[in-house]
């Protein structure tokens, strides 16, 4: 039987379409979220139409990417990633600066539609697993949840930096703590294991949005001046580099990825 139009373009998984979760992987993260965060703020500056047009493409070239591959390449996955960093960016900034609403009401919107969107994960598939992102429905969850986390991530970030008057560094080791919490929580107190990655991934979006903040931005609001331009081509070459380590060694491959729906086990988990 010939394969449907959208099968065609957009095929199922063969395997999970995740990295697995290791020490590199929260590198690589926090890098791509301060990455995105600097490069949008760039555009902000400069220009926020083109860069309203060069967020809009780099995200729909990386859906594409990442949905067209039928197996988890780092490539793929990680420049997705930093589109929807630099998009998630944009949205939430485009919210406080555009449309007015103060940073307690984009941070609280942006927790109501992240609640929303892991409610509908969890009743259509019955886990959050990322070790079951093996059908393309799971994976348009897991990325409409990184969508939800990058832009609450951004509102948080300015939440604790501008309207609770901590400053960039102050709010860096703040969520380095939130981070590390859950983590020692699952090591030490029973945790359940999903739940304690959701609560840290969270976290890394305002972390990495701090960390990007800290080094861009003027002394006048507790940051170090280094400029958005800068530390955007930094933090990408230092993306880049990680990424084709990933690459080229490949650590963070699932080995063992959960069963497609209605499988039959047949030596894995």
């Amino acid at each position: 039987m010939p394969s449907s139009p959208r099968r065609r373009i957009v095929p199922e998984p063969v395997t999970a379409k995740v990295p697995e979760i290791t020490a590199i992987f929260w590198v690589v993260k926090i890098l791509t979220t301060a990455a995105g965060e600097a490069t949008s703020d760039y555009f902000a500056v400069h220009d926020i139409l083109l860069g309203a047009v060069i967020e809009v493409a780099l995200l729909a070239v990386g859906l594409l990417w990442q949905f067209r591959v039928r197996r988890y390449v780092a490539s793929a996955y990680w420049f997705l990633a930093y589109a929807i960093a630099s998009f998630g960016t944009g949205v939430a900034d485009v919210m406080h600066k555009v449309l007015g609403i103060p940073y307690p009401g984009t941070t609280v919107f942006w927790a109501v539609i992240l609640a929303a969107v892991f409610v509908a994960w969890h009743r259509s598939e019955g886990t959050l697993s990322i070790h079951s992102i093996v059908t393309t429905r799971r994976e348009c969850f897991y990325w409409a949840t990184v969508i939800a986390t990058f832009a609450l991530g951004t509102a948080l970030g300015d939440l604790t930096a501008y309207t609770f008057g901590l400053g960039f560094l102050t709010s860096i080791v703040l969520f380095l703590v939130a981070i590390v919490l859950p983590g020692l929580a699952w090591w030490k107190l029973g945790m359940n294991a999903i739940a304690a990655f959701w609560c840290s991934y969270v976290v890394t979006r305002p972390l990495g949005a701090s960390i990007s903040d800290y080094l861009s931005k003027p002394r006048s609001v507790s940051g170090l001046g280094l400029g958005d331009g800068p530390i955007a081509l930094l933090l990408l070459a230092l993306t880049a580099a990680c990424v084709v380590y990933l690459g080229i060694r490949r650590p963070d491959i699932q080995r063992h990825p959960e069963l497609r729906p209605g499988s039959h086990a047949s030596g894995s988990r």
